[in-house]
């Protein structure tokens, strides 16, 4: 792989690590985080030196782990916890605003959300947003929320797969919350827990999901794994990771490389964390999630891409493939709306994106939208 295409991938990552510094700098004086082109340093020079034990893709992973009793196989430095909200944060309509807000008010949750005295309409369930990697409950849905309480559902979310960097979490888990860089079978079981909550409280007997990123990713792995086939209905993804991540070509050399024998992805952990390097392609729980098919009987899935999106590349590798028993819409953003430029992070913040979901959600009542949406920033 000549220098240059490295260069070029690792320019496909910057947008996202700038919100990343962008939260550190609000949060004081820390250790900075790694820039992309010491990542790229790394995997230049792992070329150089032999693999230290098993790599990141070698290491044995217990799809249910986290809903085992007694001891379970995982991989080295895999701690994490999760957390309910506690207060709420306002609106907003733009990511970065609600990422800034959440460094400094990492646990509050979004307007609208976990309000349990909220009556679930009849033919409705219970929705659980599930947040990404790197982001929080609050600054994934400060706009989806509100905009989905609004409608008249009850909203349901929390954060998971906290870490910090002596269990996994790399630098980005400096930043307060920069959820979701704990290992992703184990968070599998904290989304187990939420939800068995969400439906004891509510009563219901399903819920429906909205996942953005890792959130998708998970929601699936919680429906293979957890026990959740039986719980879900209706899953809608926005940019999930579906069938792993190339990363712009970053991702397909540090599998490469490690293929050879040379542990490069323990240094490209160092910043990512442990979800980061488990949703690369070719990873062992994305080949756990997706062996034997796609979907799972009984559940509706809708997938939203953006052609925008540099953090799940390719962007199609996000589309889903029916299986028997399950129905799968893939939907591109910027069909019939050339207006919205949403990239990964913003899609989240997309007026387009919100009436996707809520169509989902009412069986295609609600109309369309079509409005600019820029690149990051909203």
């Amino acid at each position: 792989m000549k220098s240059s295409s490295l260069r070029r991938a690792s320019v496909s990552c910057a947008s996202v690590l700038a919100a990343a510094g962008l939260a550190l700098a609000l949060a004081g004086p820390a250790t900075a985080a790694p820039s992309v082109d010491q990542l790229t340093a790394n995997i230049k020079a792992g070329v150089k030196a032999p693999a230290a034990g098993a790599t990141a893709n070698q290491r044995s992973v217990t799809p249910n782990a986290a809903a085992a009793s007694g001891p379970v196989s995982l991989p080295a430095g895999t701690n994490s916890t999760s957390r309910e909200t506690s207060g709420v944060g306002p609106a907003q309509t733009r990511f970065i605003p609600a990422f800034a807000y959440s460094a400094t008010h990492p646990d509050v949750a979004p307007p609208g959300a976990n309000n349990y005295n909220c009556k679930v309409r009849q033919g409705d369930r219970p929705i659980v947003m599930v947040h990404g990697t790197w982001e929080s409950a609050y600054d994934n849905f400060a706009m989806i929320s509100p905009e989905l309480t609004n409608a008249g559902y009850c909203t349901y979310t929390f954060n998971y797969g906290i870490t910090n960097i002596q269990s996994g979490g790399g630098i980005i888990s400096l930043i307060p919350g920069a959820n979701g860089t704990g290992d992703i079978p184990r968070s599998g079981g904290q989304l187990q827990a939420f939800i068995d909550s969400v439906l004891s409280k509510t009563g219901a007997s399903k819920v429906d999901i909205v996942g953005h990123s890792q959130g998708g990713l998970l929601a699936r792995q919680y429906m293979k794994f957890n026990g959740g086939a039986t719980k879900v209905q209706k899953l809608i993804t926005l940019g999930a990771t579906h069938h792993g991540t190339t990363l712009d070509g970053i991702g397909n050399l540090g599998r490469a490389i490690n293929n050879l024998g040379i542990d490069v992805l323990s240094l490209a952990q160092l910043p990512v964390g442990v979800s980061g390097i488990q949703q690369v392609v070719g990873s062992d729980v994305i080949n756990a999630v997706n062996a034997g098919g796609d979907t799972v009987p009984g559940v509706d899935y809708t997938v939203i891409r953006t052609l925008r999106d540099e953090v799940t590349t390719p962007s199609q590798s996000t589309f889903l493939t029916a299986g028997p028993g399950a129905t799968v819409k893939n939907i591109t953003l910027q069909d019939l709306c050339p207006l919205d430029q949403s990239d990964h992070v913003s899609m989240s913040y997309s007026p387009r994106a919100v009436s996707l979901i809520k169509r989902a959600l009412d069986g295609g009542k609600t109309p369309l939208v079509c409005r600019p949406n820029g690149f990051i920033i909203g």
